[in-house]
C-alpha cells in the first residue's frame, strides 16, 4: 500500500490528511506526525491571553482524530533525507512513497539582542503564559509592541494584540496611566489590502495607540529598558514583540531550503513540489509568495491533495495551481470581528477586500473553527 507521510499537524497537515482520507483512504496509508499532543488554533492564543481561556479549553487532542485511513503519531522529527524520502523521528523511521513537509515556522527570539532577557511574546503558548503573568502584575506605564522581523505568522495579530490590550487596560482602569506604541518594519499593517490597513490604523488612532510604520526595533537594552531603532531609542516598561521566524532546523539541515528565499523550503510556486521527486512542502515552512497563515496552508493542502491522490493511483498528474486564497478574521475588541478575503495568485494582482467588524463576523469566526474541528477530527 502506498504510504503518505505528513510531517506536521497544523492547518496544512490536518487539511491534507482530511482530503486524502476522503479520496484514497482505501488505497493509501496516511501517517500524520507531530511533536505536540494537541492542536490549537493560532487565534485561540488571544483567548488564552485576554479572554480567560485555558489550554485545556482551546486544545484539541490529537487522540480525538478519527479519520479513515489516517494514523496519528506523536513523534519529533530528527532527520529528513529528501533524496530517499527517509525520515527519522525520536521513535521511528519511515521511507514513504510520498513525503509532505508541513512543519511550520519556528521562533528565534535570540535573533533580536536583549529580547530573551527583557521581552515578552504571545505567539507561543508558553509565551502567552509568561505575558499573562506579567500583565496581571502590570499597573501602568509605557508599552511597546514591536514586529521584530518579516515574514511572521498571521499579519493582523500584532494589531489585534494592541486593540485587545487597550480593551483590557480600560476594563482594569489602567488605560489613562498607560501608553501603547506599535512599531512595524512594514509600511502598512496589511500591505495587500488597503481597506484592512486603513481600518486597523483608524482603530489604533481612535484608541489613542501610537503607530510607527517603517520602524524596526533591532535590539533591547534590558538594563535601561530601552528599545533601539535607527530613528532613535524608546523607553518602555513592558516590551511585547513578535519574534523573528525561521524554518525548523531539521528542514534546514535536510537541504530542502537550498534554492529557497531567505532560508525557507524551496518549492514550485504553482504545485508546491520541492526539487526532490515525491516530496512536497506546504504552509509556513514553504517558500510560497503568500503570508505565513493557517488559511494559506489549508489552501496549499487542497492544491497538493489531488496530485498525491494521482500518485497513489499511478494516474496521470492533474494540472494544479496554488492560488493562495484564504479568509482572515480580525479581532477589533468589544466583541467585534472584521475579516479580509484574500486571493494572492489567481489573477495578475492580489485581491483582498475588507469587511467591517461586526458581531455577525464574530459568530462566523467561531463557526470557522468549529467546522474545521469537525472536518479534521471527526470527518
Amino acid at each position: 500500500m502506498h504510504t503518505v507521510l505528513i510531517l506536521g499537524a497544523g492547518f496544512g497537515g490536518l487539511e491534507l490528511a482530511a482530503c486524502l482520507s476522503e479520496s484514497v483512504a482505501d488505497e493509501a496509508r496516511i501517517v500524520l506526525v507531530d511533536q505536540s499532543d494537541s492542536f490549537i488554533f493560532r487565534f485561540a492564543k488571544m483567548d488564552l491571553l485576554f479572554k480567560g481561556a485555558t489550554r485545556e479549553s482551546v486544545g484539541i487532542p490529537y487522540r480525538d482524530l478519527d479519520r479513515p485511513g489516517v494514523e496519528f503519531r506523536r513523534e519529533t522529527v530528527t532527520s529528513i533525507d529528501p533524496r530517499t524520502r527517509r525520515v527519522i523521528t525520536d521513535r521511528s523511521e519511515y521511507e514513504p512513497d510520498t513525503l509532505v513537509v508541513a512543519l511550520g515556522a519556528d521562533y528565534e527570539p535570540g535573533a533580536t539582542p536583549g529580547f530573551v532577557e527583557d521581552g515578552h511574546e504571545f505567539y507561543s503558548v508558553d509565551g502567552v503564559g509568561r505575558l499573562r503573568t506579567r500583565l496581571d502584575e502590570f499597573t501602568g506605564g509605557r508599552v511597546l509592541l514591536g514586529i521584530l522581523s518579516v515574514p511572521f505568522k498571521c499579519p493582523p495579530a500584532p494589531y489585534e494584540g494592541a486593540l485587545l490590550l487597550h480593551e483590557e487596560l480600560v476594563r482594569r482602569g489602567l488605560r489613562d496611566r498607560t501608553s501603547i506604541h506599535v512599531l512595524s518594519p512594514m509600511d502598512s499593517p496589511i500591505p495587500v489590502s488597503a481597506g484592512t490597513s486603513t481600518a486597523l490604523v483608524e482603530a489604533l488612532a481612535e484608541r489613542g495607540i501610537d503607530y510607527s510604520p517603517g520602524r524596526l526595533v533591532h535590539a533591547l537594552d534590558p538594563t535601561a529598558h530601552r528599545a533601539r531603532t535607527r530613528a532613535g531609542d524608546l523607553d518602555y516598561d513592558l516590551f511585547i514583540g513578535v519574534p523573528a521566524h525561521r524554518v525548523p532546523a531539521v528542514a534546514e539541515a535536510s537541504g530542502l531550503t537550498e534554492g529557497g528565499t531567505d532560508g525557507w523550503v524551496a518549492v514550485d510556486q504553482r504545485t508546491l513540489a520541492t526539487p526532490f521527486p515525491g516530496v512536497y512542502a506546504i504552509g509556513d515552512c514553504a517558500d510560497a509568495p503568500v503570508p505565513r497563515a493557517g488559511v494559506f496552508a489549508e489552501d496549499a493542502a487542497r492544491t497538493v491533495a489531488p496530485v498525491i491522490a494521482a500518485r497513489v493511483r499511478s494516474a496521470p498528474q492533474p494540472a494544479v495551481k496554488y492560488r493562495g486564497r484564504g479568509t482572515c478574521h480580525i479581532e477589533f475588541g468589544g466583541g467585534l470581528v472584521g475579516k479580509v478575503d484574500v486571493d494572492f495568485l489567481s489573477g495578475p494582482a492580489p485581491v483582498a477586500p475588507f469587511v467591517a467588524p461586526s458581531t455577525e463576523l464574530a459568530r462566523e469566526k467561531a463557526e470557522f473553527a468549529a467546522a474545521r474541528r469537525r472536518r479534521w477530527f471527526a470527518g
